[in-house]
């Protein structure tokens, strides 16, 4: 790319925030010329020269890409386009003592959605050999009661089994990042007191609709069984 076509690309820019608002520049470089994985990006000088500041604030923009995985070095090509891990980041900071109660709420709830929300991809992606797995796992589900209805262990168990099914390695991912974030809220006193409700679908109820029922049945069979859960939360907002 001519160094004339590149400063007609990136507008020069103010001399404040200079790092920030070169970083914003590229992002959107990258965006509006529909860059794609392994292509490069113009060398530092040539991007130094159209936005008008050093090559040392370009650098260290560059390294804040890099640092996000949105492009890597190579040899001979300098700044090449990779494509980012968008979770290696948040499994830095997803541990309970580096976040507000207002975050580790908002992480409980969404995992609650995320339970619900998956019923289309395990009934499109189960197979017979999965719903085997799972009534194994349910053999051995413990007894619920009032002083005892949430066995972590057993939970992660099942519910693991259930993303897994989902075949879908981003969400599944997600999920073991949230999974102790939502044990530490459950134990902690961010929430109410548990509640046993009268009508509960346990997880041998969740296996027979899987195995009978369809991906609505699932996802209100789903609800209920999370229903104890969602009482906490509406207290707590109370």
């Amino acid at each position: 790319m001519k160094l004339m076509e590149l400063k007609n690309s990136m507008k020069p820019i103010e001399n404040t925030t200079l790092v920030d608002r070169v970083e914003s520049n590229l992002v959107n470089f990258l965006i509006e010329h529909k860059l794609k994985i392994g292509d490069s990006l113009p060398k530092e000088i040539d991007i130094a020269q159209a936005l008008g500041v050093s090559r040392t604030v370009v650098r260290e923009a560059l390294l804040r890409l890099r640092m996000i995985g949105l492009i890597e070095s190579r040899k001979h090509r300098g700044a090449v386009i990779t494509n980012p891990d968008i979770l290696s980041l948040l499994e830095k900071v997803m541990n309970p003592a580096l976040l507000s109660d207002e975050t580790l709420k908002e992480l409980y709830e969404m995992r609650l959605v995320m339970e619900m929300g998956m019923a289309d991809l395990i009934f499109e992606r189960m197979k017979e050999k999965d719903l085997d797995e799972l009534s194994e796992i349910v053999t051995d589900e413990p007894t619920v009661s009032n002083e005892s209805y949430f066995d972590s262990d057993f939970e992660y168990r099942f519910h693991s089994k259930l993303y897994q099914i989902g075949s879908n390695s981003t969400l599944t991912r997600f999920q073991l990042m949230l999974f102790p974030i939502f044990y530490y809220v459950h134990s902690s006193s961010l929430l109410k007191k548990p509640i046993r409700v009268k009508r509960y679908v346990s997880h041998r109820g969740l296996v027979e609709i899987l195995k009978h029922g369809n991906p609505d049945l699932f996802r209100n069979a789903m609800r209920s069984h999370l229903e104890t859960h969602f009482q906490r939360i509406w207290l707590a907002d109370n």
